[in-house]
Parts: structure tokens; C-alpha cells; sequence
């Protein structure tokens, strides 16, 4: 028998078990948006009632949409009038714009006076909500009319939630589907996006699958994010074939380089089995030529993904043109002959202030509501 070592079998690298997001409840009570049955079990009987008037008092918030506990007239008078400066958590309708396609936006002001955008896109077979995650936005993307407007904070559990009840309620029609492509970045308010899944999924009742959280991208968060195994869709705006378009449009992308960044989505494939989908604003004349396509889809080479285009909604602030429908379908013709799944995403209520962000900046410019 030989003496020489046997060689030594490689190391696989341990599965990480995702995180429950039963977890990713708020921490403290009120207000009492965003809380599960549970808590609102354990919260009603801190008070003295019984663990039953949980399960009502969810259905009074989820189902009925109450705004405060006053309006919940299967509790007893006396506790209702004792409870009644307690906060649901519900905004205030600030200013509301309907398209002539149906698409209505809303700016609704938050309890410290701070005015968040939220978005109604109806269609002939689901309704889609496009929340904001924050008030303002600290990436500062060179296209963007939030971030031109800079960062003022993370919008709590409550807060985005709140912004799907009130486009259900305005609409009457069930809200099918959840993009987090409004205000802000979400991963880098990824507890509070996180616990608006669990109670958007749970409470509301939409499936993981019709929701979508979109990213610019923040360095250690996309890997984070998969360790929860959410059934969500991930949703990342590229918006350039290389580094140096990327890093004219998106700042942090300097320090957040774009080959790191395509690592982090194959490990993010690689972990969860979900295919990703890249988001690609095409600008009239700078990132809509044949080389950027070609070059997209060499990026893209055996990447389990969709790329939606996204023809650029114009603001006063930059000078970025909206490409033509002709360069959009040689773009995507490009990208289909080299097998990457492609499509041009429709344009929704170009007549009323159509990029994010744009309706609050023209309101608050008008009326200065906005708190600092």
C-alpha cells in the first residue's frame, strides 16, 4: 500500500439557509400598518382586550382600510374612544393626476409632512402599484428627477404600504401586482422593503411573484437579499453596457464597479434559481447605439434574465432626449439576435410628469410642502 497522501477532495461551499421573512415584522407597535395578525393579537391584549380582537382589528386595516381605531365599530365604545389617538399609520391624499391611459399618480404626505409619489397602472387584466421606498434619493442618478432632488429619509414599514391601501382604495379594484421602482433605492432600506414584502404577501394577500424590487445597485446587498429566497423578482437597472456610460449615468457606480456587479447577480441567480431582469433607460444618442447593444448582450452571454428597455421620459433638468421608435427596434433586434429575451417596455401617462419623481419636484416647486 502506498505511503502518498491521497489527494484532498475539494471543499463545497456550505448552502446558506434563507432567512424566514416572517421575520422582517416592525420591531414596535404603534403604528398598526404593517404589523401581522400575531402582533396585533399580542398588542390588543397589552391593552387589555381580548387576543380575538387581533384578528378583527387586521381585517379592519387590510380589508376595510380603516384610518383610525374609532372607525372599528365591533369594539367596545369605551376602548375605542381611549385608543383613538393611537396611530394606524395611514397618509393624507396630497395630490392625485390621472393620464389618459389610466395611469394615476399620487403624491401623498406622510405624518412629519414629507410628500412621497406612489403610482396606479391600470390594465385590462391587473392592476400595478409603483411604490417608493424612500423620500428622495441619494444615488443621484444623472437622469433621474428624484435624485435631483436629494435624500431625506427611509420611508418606514407603515409608510409603504400605506401607499398600495390608498391606490386599491382610490381605484376600487384589487392591487394584482408591486414594482419598488418609485422613489429611492430600496436595498439600501432593505429592512423596511423587507418587512412591506412580508405584509404586502401575508397581510394583503399578493404573491411573492407578482412583486419586484429594482436596484441600481448596492455593494453586499444583492447577495443579502438573497439569503432571504424570496419568490420576488429582482429587478436591475443597468442603464449602460460599460463601465464608462455607467458611470456618467449612475455616480455610485465608481465604487460599485460594473463587474462586480454582474458577479454579485450570477451568484444571486446561481442561489435562488430567479431570473433577473435588467432594466436599460435608452437615451436618444448615448447609449442606444448598434455597439451598445452588441456589447449588452456579450455582458449578458448566458445569463438567465430578460432586459427591459425603457425609452427615457424626458425632465427639464437634463438634456437627455427620448430615443425613436425605430433606434429602440434596432436595439432590440440586436439584442434578440443574440439570444438575450428583450422587450420595450410601454410608456404609461406621458402626460402627466411621467419620470419618477417628476409630479412631487413640480408640486413642491409650486407649493412648497415639502418639510426639512
Amino acid at each position: 500500500m502506498s505511503n502518498a497522501a491521497a489527494p484532498s477532495r475539494p471543499q463545497s461551499k456550505p448552502v446558506k439557509a434563507p432567512h424566514a421573512l416572517s421575520e422582517c415584522l416592525p420591531r414596535q407597535l404603534p403604528p398598526l400598518l404593517g404589523a401581522s395578525k400575531a402582533q396585533l393579537s399580542d398588542w390588543v391584549q397589552a391593552q387589555q382586550q381580548p387576543a380575538y380582537r387581533g384578528q378583527q382589528l387586521h381585517q379592519w386595516i387590510y380589508q376595510k382600510g380603516i384610518r383610525a381605531l374609532g372607525e372599528v365599530t365591533v369594539f367596545p365604545k369605551q376602548w375605542r374612544e381611549s385608543a383613538a389617538d393611537v396611530p394606524v399609520g395611514r397618509s393624507i391624499l396630497h395630490y392625485r393626476s390621472e393620464a389618459r391611459d389610466g395611469t394615476v399618480k399620487y403624491l401623498l404626505q406622510l405624518a412629519d409632512g414629507q410628500i412621497v409619489e406612489a403610482v396606479g397602472i391600470p390594465t385590462d387584466r391587473r392592476l400595478t402599484v409603483c411604490v417608493s421606498s424612500q423620500v428622495g434619493c441619494a444615488m443621484a442618478c444623472d437622469f433621474c428627477a428624484t435624485g435631483k432632488g436629494g435624500f431625506v429619509r427611509h420611508l418606514a414599514c407603515h409608510e409603504i404600504v400605506d401607499q398600495v391601501l390608498t391606490v386599491q382604495e382610490d381605484l376600487k379594484e384589487r392591487v394584482s401586482n408591486i414594482v419598488f421602482m418609485g422613489m429611492g433605492e430600496p436595498l439600501l432600506n432593505l429592512e423596511n422593503v423587507l418587512m412591506a414584502v412580508r405584509s404586502l404577501n401575508e397581510d394583503i394577500g399578493i404573491g411573492q411573484r407578482s412583486i419586484t424590487i429594482s436596484t441600481v445597485g448596492v455593494p453586499g446587498r444583492i447577495s443579502q437579499l438573497a439569503d432571504y429566497g424570496l419568490q420576488a423578482t429582482l429587478a436591475v437597472s443597468l442603464h449602460a453596457s460599460n463601465q464608462s456610460l455607467r458611470e456618467q449615468l449612475v455616480p455610485s457606480a465608481k465604487h460599485y464597479r460594473l463587474e462586480k456587479l454582474m458577479s454579485d447577480c450570477r451568484q444571486y441567480v446561481a442561489q435562488t434559481g430567479r431570473r433577473i431582469t435588467f432594466e436599460y433607460i435608452v437615451l436618444a444618442g448615448f447609449n442606444d447605439k448598434p455597439e451598445h447593444a452588441s456589447e449588452l448582450a456579450q455582458l449578458l452571454r448566458g445569463f438567465q434574465a430578460h432586459v427591459n428597455l425603457i425609452p427615457y421620459n424626458p425632465i427639464n433638468e437634463v438634456d437627455y432626449q427620448r430615443p425613436s421608435p425605430q433606434q429602440l427596434q434596432i436595439f432590440l433586434q440586436i439584442l434578440q439576435r443574440h439570444k438575450v429575451a428583450a422587450s420595450v417596455r410601454q410608456s404609461r401617462g406621458l402626460d402627466r410628469d411621467a419620470a419618477c419623481g417628476q409630479l412631487r419636484a413640480s408640486q413642491l416647486e409650486d407649493n412648497a410642502v415639502l418639510v426639512q
